[in-house]
């Protein structure tokens, strides 16, 4: 009587679960939009705003948003342990699949500059220590995308934001940007540069 080896056994194995794989049902399901969804950050040490939007074919749904706020009298790097973990949170909950960050604003103070470099770090730790892949936007790239030109004002953003999500209310000014910066990757995704995305990768 021949003897079944265990490598045949394991093609059995897989004949079988393949086979059962074939149901009308799983059909169904393989022929879903494919869907992504992304951590959109707008950085600050006091204020950082973030988003998670979630592109499933070609609509777009904002499933959360909010802002990480750090009083005054909590010290830079308390603040810091304190965008990293709740991004963290927020990863874990969501389970993001890339991660889209504003970069560096200009500013004219040296000061200033360091602080928002160090809150962007934190930021890109937790999205890294994610394995998310990241990318990042300038702000004026992100407001031509939100509003249709690169000097718009903040509560401009926001107002323009609830009407491209179709928000019941308009989001706080940080969380706003937050979005934008969400819709800003898709817009750069579907427009099927693979250089260009490429070079916008942290």
């Amino acid at each position: 009587m021949a003897r079944t080896t265990a490598s045949e056994l394991a093609q059995i194995l897989a004949a079988k679960a393949k086979s059962r794989s074939t149901s009308p049902t799983d059909i169904k399901a393989s022929a879903t939009p494919e869907c992504e969804r992304v951590l959109s950050i707008d950085p600050a040490l006091r204020n950082t705003g973030w988003a998670i939007i979630e592109k499933r074919g070609r609509d777009l749904k904002a499933l959360a948003f909010g802002v990480i706020s750090n009083p005054t009298k909590l010290l830079h790097s308390g603040c810091l342990v304190a965008i990293r973990e709740q991004l963290n949170d927020i990863i874990k909950e969501h389970r993001p699949t890339v991660c889209a960050i504003e970069s560096t604003i200009y500013v004219q103070s040296f000061k200033t500059a360091i602080v928002l470099g160090t809150a962007r770090a934190a930021c890109l730790i937790a999205a890294a220590e994610h394995g998310l892949a990241i990318y990042e936007y300038a702000p004026r790239e992100v407001k031509q995308a939100a509003v249709g030109r690169g000097a718009a004002q903040k509560d401009q953003v926001a107002f323009m934001i609830r009407a491209m999500l179709q928000l019941r209310e308009t989001p706080p000014a940080d969380a706003a940007d937050a979005l934008a910066v969400g819709i800003t990757h898709f817009q750069n995704a579907d427009a099927g540069d693979a250089l260009a995305n490429a070079a916008r990768r942290v």
